[in-house]
């Protein structure tokens, strides 16, 4: 069982502080590290473009850094995810995120979804971390169980709910717990995708998120500054 955090320097801990707009430039990027370092998260998430970072504005600073691969429809060859998987580890990527063919999941083919993602798993080498998008909010109970399965059995380290782009929307509770229930703590479950207030944050933990990706980490995090208030959990809301 995950313990919730209780001031805002537990929860930065949970947090990959993201930027993923496909207008950021290097500028944008390097002003995300200095935030993150700042605020105290675990990583920063960027597109492969924007790496590599110089080590001493990062990993020597305790910040770890993500980048993102088939994204974001993942809709990418096997071949394809592997490489940019490779170049980003090449470029200093400590963990990576990547899109699972989301039409395979829904045709039920999860052979094909498992294969894709041992391709990209092979090329996550050296103790690098490989998280599997796997789009739930598209998805049903039953295809999230088995991408969730599949993303076990091919070697991944964590499970993540969405990317944040897709018009089906982004992470829910009910997707967060199904998949935490089907991975049972032997993967992580990275809830992203409209996590946007305290609220939000805590609500994802408390239903077995162990990872959460977010771009409005200081908004998130000012909420333990804020008197108690009814802020709704979004359920179902797409974004980053």
């Amino acid at each position: 069982m995950t313990t919730t955090p209780l001031d805002r320097a537990s929860l930065a801990k949970f947090v990959d502080h993201t930027l993923l707009t496909p207008q950021a430039t290097h500028a944008d990027a390097a002003a995300l590290v200095e935030e993150g370092v700042e605020l105290g998260v675990f990583s920063v998430c960027v597109s492969p473009t924007m790496l590599p970072f110089d080590p001493a504005t990062t990993r020597e600073r305790g910040l770890a850094v993500a980048t993102v691969c088939g994204f974001p429809s993942g809709k990418h060859h096997s071949s394809i995810k592997a490489a940019e998987a490779e170049l980003s580890v090449k470029h200093g990527a400590d963990e990576v995120d990547m899109v699972i063919d989301v039409g395979a999941a829904k045709a039920g083919e999860f052979d094909a979804v498992r294969s894709d993602i041992a391709a990209v798993r092979a090329a996550v080498t050296g103790g690098r971390i490989l998280k599997v998008i796997i789009e739930s909010a598209a998805l049903t109970d039953d295809e999230i169980v088995a991408a969730c399965r599949a993303a076990e059995a091919a070697g991944a380290d964590f499970v993540k709910t969405s990317t944040g782009f897709h018009p089906s929307g982004g992470a829910s509770t009910h997707a967060v717990s199904l998949m935490a229930e089907t991975v049972g703590g032997r993967l992580g479950v990275k809830a992203s995708g409209g996590v946007r207030t305290l609220a939000d944050a805590l609500a994802m933990i408390e239903h077995g998120a162990t990872r959460l990706g977010l771009s409005g980490t200081a908004k998130v995090l000012a909420g333990f500054d804020e008197e108690p208030g009814s802020a709704p959990v979004s359920e179902e809301t797409g974004g980053y």
